[in-house]
């Protein structure tokens, strides 16, 4: 059955024969491996060039700042999958990426469209970037909405990530209109939204990466790629030091029932 346009049938990434593997125009053997390390190969093999120095860099700097935060919802899942299923690695591997949704790990794509989004609206509307984000903010308040990028449940006085990579786009020479929106949504929110509201790395991630020529359809791939290390670290550590039985225990502990009981009545609160 034929779904879909049938035209293009062609990739522009890699190729092999008998002999060789090319991989964007370059020879895996003779010209990469070796020879570029892993942030140069990713940028190459999702937007075709190597990146620059200040590229790599800023890139690093994402990864770094992302791979690992702690025993978060997708690395409690990994975990416990690992656990229940000490055989399927990769399931549990899954598990914790599949867990990087809108809301934790995987929000920095949220936070990217709302960033092109505020800088397109003040493309068309002929506004400066201040204006757009001044009216987006008003907007947000009005629809009691969440702000994209901003806000911490744990680093309530501002996210330590978030600084420090906007600080290295400044010194590596690549903050520009993204950057700048992020800043005017953390000097503004606050007053507009009525608390507390700084910048945090969901918001810093995309505004950096994408100054530095990072594409926002390719933006989610930035904390997949650097989750995955941080959850091998959790999922080695789980074979050798197992506490998936117990968050699923405690987990367990701190939910009470309040369904009915067996006979038909209200569970005592």
């Amino acid at each position: 059955m034929r779904i879909g346009k049938q035209d293009n049938a062609l990739t522009a990434i890699a190729t092999s024969d008998a002999e060789s593997v090319t991989v964007r125009g370059l020879d895996l053997c003779d010209d990469l491996i070796g020879k570029i390390d892993f942030t140069d190969y990713f940028w190459l093999l999702v937007l075709g060039d190597r990146p620059t120095d200040a590229q790599r860099k800023m890139m690093d700097a994402c990864l770094v700042s992302i791979a690992e935060h702690g025993l978060v919802p997708s690395v409690q899942a990994a975990r416990m999958t690992l656990a229940a299923g000490p055989e399927a690695y990769q399931g549990a591997m899954s598990a914790g990426i599949l867990g990087m949704g809108s809301v934790v790990a995987g929000s920095s794509e949220v936070g990217g469209r709302y960033l092109q989004e505020v800088v397109d609206k003040a493309e068309a509307d002929g506004t400066d970037l201040e204006t757009a984000v001044i009216a987006s903010l008003e907007d947000h308040k009005a629809q009691k909405r969440k702000v994209a990028g901003l806000g911490h449940p744990q680093h309530a006085d501002g996210d330590p990530r978030a600084h420090r990579l906007l600080a290295i786009a400044r010194d590596l020479g690549v903050s520009g209109k993204y950057c700048e929106v992020l800043d005017l949504l953390g000097k503004h929110a606050t007053d507009i939204i009525e608390r507390p509201l700084p910048i945090n790395v969901s918001g810093a991630i995309p505004a950096t990466i994408m100054d530095a020529g990072w594409p926002l359809q390719a933006l989610k791939a930035v904390p997949i790629l650097a989750r995955t290390a941080g959850l091998a670290a959790h999922l080695y550590e789980e074979a050798n030091r197992p506490i998936g039985f117990i968050m699923s225990n405690h987990a367990d502990l701190a939910i009470s029932y309040d369904g009915k009981t067996q006979d038909g009545k209200e569970a005592a609160e």
